[in-house]
């Protein structure tokens, strides 16, 4: 039994070449300061590689007996589905506004970057890093964009028992603001948490409506949400 296997320099290559790519996407959801980032990603993509050795090199030994059925695929279709656990840890609802799904399908595509790198597919593996990269900086203003155009904005407003939906109804049609959603959480005090979807008809009215809309009776406080 040697200590060194006779591909350990071509492990260590693959696992030295998810690291870099895994840690290109880490990086970028880094500075965008999301959950995962690139501690997350680098494991990820680290780890689901190290699955892909084992599965390709770790039963060699086996191989000589003829009842054996060796399946290199069963490991890699383990990791892929498994992975969902974490990245379902990086979505978070905002009232009616869901984060973090782009950084979970991120944790994903990685996971599938090691099991690609583990497998010796080099090529359709950095490929597919700048694909991910090009996608996640570009579209991202892309989508920044068409948000901005279509100006949908979340209020989150804090009321007390006191507060009249219809005077908050009336002040917004006052105002022109197209409710898009509301939404209601459930509270054990006397305070209450209301989520409002809205689409103003220009920023001057929204600041207008957030400023009258303070006044009202049983309002505490009102955020427009980024």
């Amino acid at each position: 039994m040697t200590f060194i296997s006779e591909h350990f320099f071509t492990m260590v290559a693959r696992l030295l070449l998810i690291l870099l790519l895994s840690g290109l996407i880490g990086f970028e959801r880094e500075l965008k300061n999301h959950s995962a980032g690139f501690r997350t990603h680098i494991l990820v993509g680290i780890g689901s590689c190290l699955m892909m050795l084992l599965s390709l090199y770790g039963f060699k030994d086996f191989l000589d007996f003829d009842y054996v059925r060796y399946d290199p695929a069963r490991i890699p279709s383990y990791v892929v589905s498994g992975v969902g656990f974490l990245g379902a840890g990086t979505i978070m609802v905002y009232g009616g506004t869901i984060r973090g799904l782009t950084t979970a399908a991120s944790i994903w595509a990685v996971a599938g970057l090691g099991l690609v790198v583990g497998a010796g597919m080099y090529d359709i593996a950095v490929i597919t890093t700048i694909i991910i990269l090009l996608s996640l900086v570009f579209l991202n203003n892309l989508e920044k964009l068409f948000v901005r155009s279509i100006s949908v904005h979340v209020l989150e407003i804090i009321v007390t028992n006191d507060f009249k939906a219809d005077e908050f109804v009336r002040l917004m049609r006052k105002q022109e603001i197209d409710i898009q959603n509301i939404e209601f959480a459930k509270s054990d005090t006397e305070l209450r948490r209301i989520f409002v979807k809205i689409k103003p008809s220009d920023r001057d009215s929204l600041t207008m409506f957030m400023n009258d809309a303070s006044q009202l009776l049983g309002v505490e406080n009102i955020t427009r949400r980024v």
